[in-house]
């Protein structure tokens, strides 16, 4: 079974859309979404519509839940947080809300005989990074009653393995922290060979445009280069 892995849209509905173009053309069986669909970005009801008229599988993310709380439930009280919050709040149609709301934490399937758990954050809680140096993955790791543990929330990809586990971080569509301005995805093709193949794929889109519409919007500045530079 082939597999694309997406995750931290964040209102970044170009973004999106080349990523969903670069899946098109991959043959996968199908797209399983780690939330964060919104937040940070200038379209959050496109990005919400767009996933829904796919009918991709769809996780809720740590923005997702701060989001339907409408406070800082789940993310940090940051100077540009102060203004995305109540901005997309106020932004996002009820009926996208309500789409968020709902949304699972979490999705475990068995696949070719291996078990398979995605998650936003960690299997612990919805907003733990789960970075590639944090010290705490190998104690989750060894407690995993998975094969594979398949997270978001870092912006930053990796694979890494433990053993006979795997972890995969699949980065971030709409927000990267790679020091570049690209989209990142995974793709998992899992088989009856017990090496399971993995793809990090990073993606040019259009982020001018995404760009444009944030400062047409009134955005704050270190928001707007954000998606320049490719950092925090």
């Amino acid at each position: 079974m082939k597999i694309a892995v997406i995750s931290d849209i964040h209102s970044n509905v170009y973004a999106l859309i080349r990523v969903l173009e670069d899946i098109d053309s991959q043959n996968v069986d199908t797209i399983i979404c780690l939330g964060d669909l919104v937040g940070y970005g200038p379209h959050p009801n496109e990005v919400v519509a767009m996933i829904k008229r796919r009918n991709i599988i769809c996780l809720k993310g740590n923005y997702d839940a701060s989001v339907v709380d409408n406070g800082f439930t789940y993310i940090r009280d940051t100077n540009i947080n102060s203004f995305s919050l109540p901005w997309t709040v106020e932004e996002l149609r009820v009926s996208n809300k309500y789409f968020l709301e709902n949304l699972p934490e979490n999705l475990s399937l068995t696949i070719e005989g291996k078990k398979v758990l995605f998650v936003h954050g960690s299997p612990q809680k919805i907003n733990e990074y789960l970075s590639e140096d944090n010290k705490e993955i190998e104690t989750i790791m060894k407690n995993l009653d998975s094969d594979v543990l398949v997270c978001a929330h870092t912006h930053i990809p990796y694979v890494k393995r433990f053993g006979h586990k795997l972890l995969i971080n699949d980065g971030s569509v709409g927000k990267p922290k790679i020091g570049r301005p690209n989209a990142t995805y995974v793709i998992l093709e899992i088989t009856k060979d017990p090496n399971i193949k993995t793809q990090i794929k990073e993606i040019n889109y259009e982020y001018k445009r995404t760009v444009k519409d944030a400062e047409m919007k009134g955005f704050p500045t270190p928001l707007v280069h954000s998606y320049e530079t490719g950092t925090e």
